[in-house]
């Protein structure tokens, strides 16, 4: 259950874009007329679910690290860290979608708790390898069991076919966010034929 740490903005207290989208496209009346289809409804549904529930996640998370020193940040840096093996730190936040200011400062904090120790790069000499310390592999690997345990008790009843549906969604999601937020554009008809 790895998470990132997100800043309170204006979705803690207010509608994100995309449900304000979602409704001033309703108020315009039915399909033909500028309203939703079925399939996009359905994305919106899934859209504005998004942020509560990171921010839930996070909680949770949180409070299951009570007591051990770390953030929610350093549990999805220490996961990533478990999946992928040794990366640097512009790779970690590649790969996590956020800017090196923060994995830096959870990298800073993880080596104090002796989780992470930086290692010799053999591919780029100016940027060190972030790597798990026994203790820091240790710790993920027992929070993780626990996070099993626990998800396995409160979700035995989701088939894993529902589960490869949900992560299909959420990668299609990310992969066109991603482009809107680079202000570029993958025409439907490519992104169909990449899908298949």
């Amino acid at each position: 259950m790895s998470v990132n740490e997100g800043d309170a903005t204006e979705h803690d207290t207010g509608e994100s874009s995309a449900g304000a989208h979602s409704s001033a496209a309703h108020d315009a009346g039915g399909e033909g007329s500028g309203g939703c289809t079925p399939t996009e409804d359905l994305l919106y549904g899934v859209i504005r679910r998004l942020w509560p529930l990171h921010r839930t996640v996070v909680r949770a998370v949180e409070r299951e690290l009570t007591g051990t020193g770390m953030t929610a940040g350093e549990h999805a840096l220490l996961d990533a860290l478990r999946s992928e093996g040794p990366r640097t730190v512009p790779q970690l936040a590649r790969s996590m979608g956020l800017d090196r200011q923060p994995v830096q400062r959870w990298v800073n904090h993880a080596a104090e708790l002796g989780l992470v120790v930086t290692a010799p790069n053999p591919a780029h000499r100016r940027s060190s390898l972030i790597q798990l310390t026994t203790e820091g592999a240790a710790a993920i690997r027992g929070i993780q069991e626990f996070e099993a345990t626990e998800l396995r008790r409160r979700l035995a009843d989701l088939p894993a076919e529902d589960v490869r549906t949900t992560l299909h969604v959420l990668d299609r999601l990310g992969e066109e966010f991603r482009h809107l937020a680079n202000g570029s554009h993958v025409p439907p008809e490519n992104a169909d034929i990449n899908d298949k």
